[in-house]
């Protein structure tokens, strides 16, 4: 996707980066990613959701940037990365190692930190020796690890096999987007965004969601309609911090409320009120405090233990 499609204005406006390169996944799979802020400055790792793209994270990086290196990454399929051949949750766990290895030294550590599918990246990829020896710390924003579709509340039916099934059918619809307009704007507030977000708040995550390839959209639909990673937080031992919003209708609260009782080190649950699932947007403040707190902590950690 064009850096053209985004907003050029504002604080949801992409920054330039200071380095571009492309990371090369298990399959092949190219990877576009970004850094920010200085080399030797402490190192956070970005992973953006569903479609979206680097794009998403454009307030965090631009706070975060002055006094961190900031890695972000485009999904396969979003943003600048290209298209693949495949869509499943071993391929994004595959594709965050991919960006760990290019981008941080031996031994290196960072803080990871994901929005919905990225945040369940960091579940897929929490085993991985790879992301022992990488990930400090990790932040799960606004995602779940399984029954996407039954617990979603985008379609206002009681919970049963027909509101599920018209979930199913919404998320993973194959129909183009179109262009951004105001009934798209209003369609996508309701869907995924708190009811007091402020116009330019949904005119940036319009303009990125809007972005995204329809097949792309589609491929990953059906990867989350089928989506059980609880397994795998049981593997995912390193401090971990959650965030939600009490307004989320794709990924409700019980999700966040879920993740921090089955975490093994759970740092912290912060319910955001009246915010929906696109929190890095709608509440930036609340997000990078969350990365810089986890941030600190590890440094602090750290510190203690060099002689």
């Amino acid at each position: 996707m064009s850096r053209t499609a985004y907003v050029t204005s504002g604080r949801y406006a992409p920054p330039a980066a200071r380095r571009e390169l492309v990371a090369v996944s298990a399959d092949g799979s190219r990877l576009h990613v970004e850094e920010h802020g200085e080399a030797d400055a402490p190192a956070v790792v970005l992973a953006h959701g569903w479609t979206c793209s680097t794009a998403f994270w454009a307030a965090q990086i631009r706070e975060l940037a002055r006094d961190h290196r900031v890695i972000a990454y485009d999904q396969r399929g979003h943003g600048r990365s290209p298209a693949a051949s495949r869509y499943d949750t071993t391929a994004l766990a595959d594709d965050l190692v991919a960006v760990l290895r290019s981008t941080l030294d031996p031994g290196e550590r960072a803080v990871v930190a994901g929005h919905s599918m990225g945040g369940m990246t960091i579940m897929a990829a929490g085993g991985r020796p790879e992301f022992a020896e990488h990930a400090a710390a990790a932040l799960l924003c606004s995602t779940g690890s399984a029954r996407l579709v039954a617990e979603a509340l985008v379609v206002p039916l009681r919970p049963g096999r027909a509101r599920t099934r018209i979930t199913g059918a919404v998320l993973g619809a194959r129909a183009p987007l179109g262009p951004v307009t105001p009934v798209a704007k209003r369609v996508l507030k309701y869907a995924t965004m708190g009811p007091g977000s402020a116009p330019d708040k949904v005119e940036a995550c319009a303009r990125i969601v809007h972005g995204c390839p329809t097949g792309v959209r589609h491929a990953w639909s059906e990867v989350l309609a089928s989506l059980d990673l609880e397994a795998d937080l049981a593997a995912l031992t390193v401090p971990t911090a959650v965030i939600g919003g009490k307004n989320d209708r794709l990924t409700p609260i019980v999700h966040a409320r879920g993740l921090a009782a089955a975490l093994p080190h759970c740092v912290g649950l912060t319910e955001l009120t009246g915010m929906g699932h696109m929190t890095p947007i709608e509440a930036p403040e609340a997000v990078t405090n969350a990365v810089r707190e986890l941030t600190t902590h590890f440094l602090e950690d750290l510190k203690e233990k060099t002689p």
